[in-house]
């Protein structure tokens, strides 16, 4: 099968480059931008008022000095946090970032976004549904660099198909879970989005009869790497960009 344009860096930086900088924070894209990475990944979801604001965790108090549960608070209520002193002195003070403040950095740069859509628990196809909506309102001057809406939770990329059907999507897997395949075909992904243990040449080959681009999470070893290159992944996501210099 021929596969869809695949526009994307082979390489992209894991919340920006959330190991050596607090994840999913301006600093973190800053500093993989730094390193030479031409796109990144992170993870949105929503606040109690509706703004889409980047954190992995439902909760707050492991990348920031907040507690319970993040989509319970209001914007402003985060907007006041500290999301960089977890991380290092270096960093503190480091606030939260919204999706819009991210779609300005990617663009002034030219980069690409990966977005992973993670929902408070309970509001997976209203997530799904406000971020793809926020993205293309946000991309709808730069239409060759749209981002690719990803998500483990099928009901948030339902949303998402919904919102932006044109925006591409990409189903996360960390287990061939029953009915995988059926549920990405009737989302209409054009990518998957594995964890590196599970590529194999058989699933490069079904993924192909799909026209389904592949791609691996979360990849920082060179042997792995070159695993994954072998097997003729199209992206590569890792934490360590400081290791691996991306290229086009």
């Amino acid at each position: 099968m021929a596969l869809p344009p695949w526009p994307y860096p082979l390489w992209i930086a894991h919340r920006g480059a959330g190991k050596l900088a607090p994840e999913n924070t301006l600093a973190a894209f800053r500093l993989g931008a730094a390193h030479g990475y031409r796109m990144y990944e992170c993870d949105a979801k929503l606040s109690a008022d509706g703004v889409v604001f980047l954190l992995h965790d439902t909760t707050l108090e492991r990348t920031s000095n907040g507690h319970g549960v993040a989509g319970e608070r209001t914007w402003t209520e985060l907007s006041r946090l500290d999301a960089g002193g977890w991380h290092s002195r270096a960093f503190a003070g480091e606030p939260p970032a919204t999706l819009a403040s991210v779609a300005r950095h990617c663009q002034a740069n030219r980069h690409w976004l990966n977005i992973e859509i993670k929902p408070t628990p309970g509001a997976e196809l209203e997530t799904g549904r406000v971020v793809a909506a926020e993205a293309q309102r946000l991309w709808v001057h730069q239409p060759d660099r749209l981002p690719l809406l990803t998500s483990f939770r099928p009901e948030s990329l339902l949303g998402a198909k919904q919102a932006a059907p044109d925006l591409p999507r990409g189903l996360l897997l960390d287990t061939l879970w029953s009915g995988w395949e059926a549920q990405a075909a009737d989302l209409q992904v054009q990518a998957l989005i594995c964890n590196q243990a599970l590529w194999d040449r058989p699933l490069v080959r079904l993924a192909r009869a799909q026209g389904w681009r592949m791609l691996a999470y979360t990849v920082n070893d060179e042997w792995a790497a070159e695993r994954l290159i072998d097997l003729g992944l199209d992206g590569i996501i890792t934490d360590r960009v400081d290791l691996f210099a991306p290229v086009s």
